[in-house]
């Protein structure tokens, strides 16, 4: 058993695992590399103090296998777009993220996580 099992029980507002972690929610959306300017602001808009961007993603699904191209742009493959915020803002952030996906191609991921500098993401 290592220090870290049972995290996902964890509640309260730290937790000791040697360090002080507080929990967050790390929500991670995979898009279209033409959507990325739209999510990217919708996540600021709602709320996010920043994100990650990771390009060029590729994977299968149920549409099957997806496999971007930057030959040419960036824009012509799938992109993961990663913010973590505090539950408060989460709410916000997903529902922004969700309206632009009910008319456009990707998929949304939503886990609670936990962050050992708080201050980065409030």
């Amino acid at each position: 058993m290592t220090e870290l099992d049972g995290l996902a029980d964890v509640k309260d507002e730290t937790v000791d695992t040697g360090t002080q972690l507080t929990p967050m929610v790390k929500i991670e959306a995979v898009v279209d590399g033409r959507d990325v300017p739209a999510i990217r602001d919708a996540i600021l808009d709602a709320g996010a103090k920043g994100f990650t961007s990771v390009s060029n993603v590729s994977g299968f699904g149920h549409s099957g296998p997806h496999q971007g191209s930057l030959m040419f742009n960036d824009r012509e493959s799938l992109t993961m777009l990663i913010t973590v915020v505090p539950e408060e803002r989460a709410g916000a952030v997903i529902a922004a993220i969700r309206a632009f996906l009910e008319s456009r191609m990707g998929v949304l991921f939503v886990t609670e996580t936990h962050v050992s500098r708080p201050e980065y993401f409030s």
